[in-house]
């Protein structure tokens, strides 16, 4: 079987140019981590986590550093990570001061106990198990504060995310935000719900979505664009599809990146504009 990922950096407005060099790069590296990981016998797990953690890294992503902030001008993040062969979820949902929630989220999984962890219970789950803690301004970046200040809540892609294939036929996503700017604490959007914002299925497909949070949670928009592919349409029927109902039922804005078990990939979005890297034809494209 050969090897598939896609990797996306938030659905939203256009990309300003003096960003769009940095963003490439940022999207690129994402690509190589998980990339090697596959082609070296890897699991698609293992690569969603560390094509996600590389955009957590990154400040100029809205997830992990360089999240947006809440009215409050603090950072909470969502995220959610499913393997699509045993079915394996983990999710946590307003976390503060995670350097890499999707870490978090990964350890929820092989922890077994729950599925779903939210606020200070996920925090303290963190510490419980090691997991690397961030001061509360560490996350902060200057871009986003003043962003904060000024009241700006528009004009920002949101989330990060991957879905992959490996070489055993194992599909995986995983999805990881800080929300959207000035959101009131506790509020937890589509990336944390599994069928939302994250799905995968070894048999169907895998999914990682992006764009309008509460109208993707109504629309379960990640599950609705791998069910799809159950009934018969390939990935770029499905994945416009799904949006199309999205669009229909909520008006909502968004966008999804969508693998089937043979590695064809769908990439679609009905916002301005929306960051992505994986391989078409043997090429690698990367796309802001």
């Amino acid at each position: 079987m050969t090897p598939a990922l896609i990797v996306h950096g938030g659905a939203g407005a256009a990309t300003p140019p003096a960003l769009q060099a940095e963003r490439r790069s940022g999207l690129t590296a994402a690509f190589e981590v998980g990339w090697n990981i596959l082609v070296q016998g890897g699991t698609a797990l293992d690569a969603v986590v560390q094509a996600t953690v590389t955009l957590e890294d990154h400040p100029l992503f809205n997830a992990g550093l360089g999240s947006c902030l809440t009215e409050d001008g603090t950072v909470e993040v969502d995220v959610s990570l499913m393997d699509g062969t045993t079915f394996q979820t983990g999710a946590v949902g307003a976390v503060r001061n995670i350097k890499n929630a999707i870490q978090l989220a990964r350890a929820v999984m092989t922890d077994g106990r729950h599925v779903f962890l939210v606020g200070e219970g996920a925090e303290r789950f963190a510490r419980e198990h090691g997991l690397p803690h961030a001061a509360e301004d560490e996350l902060i970046t200057e871009r986003q504060y003043q962003r904060w200040q000024a009241q700006q809540t528009t004009g920002e892609p949101g989330t990060v995310g991957a879905v992959a294939l490996d070489s055993a036929g194992g599909l995986a996503a995983a999805t990881s935000t800080g929300g959207v700017m000035g959101k009131r604490s506790g509020r937890v959007g589509d990336s944390a719900v599994i069928g939302a914002g994250t799905y995968a299925d070894s048999t169907i497909g895998a999914c990682s979505v992006t764009g309008d949070g509460e109208h993707i949670i109504r629309a379960t928009l990640a599950r609705t664009a791998v069910e799809l592919m159950r009934g018969g349409k390939d990935t770029a029927q499905a994945a416009r599809t799904a949006l199309a109902h999205l669009t229909r039922q909520t008006q909502g804005e968004a966008g999804l990146i969508l693998l089937d078990p043979f590695g064809r990939s769908g990439v679609v979005y009905n916002a301005e504009s929306m960051g992505a890297a994986f391989r078409s034809e043997g090429r690698f494209v990367v796309r802001i």
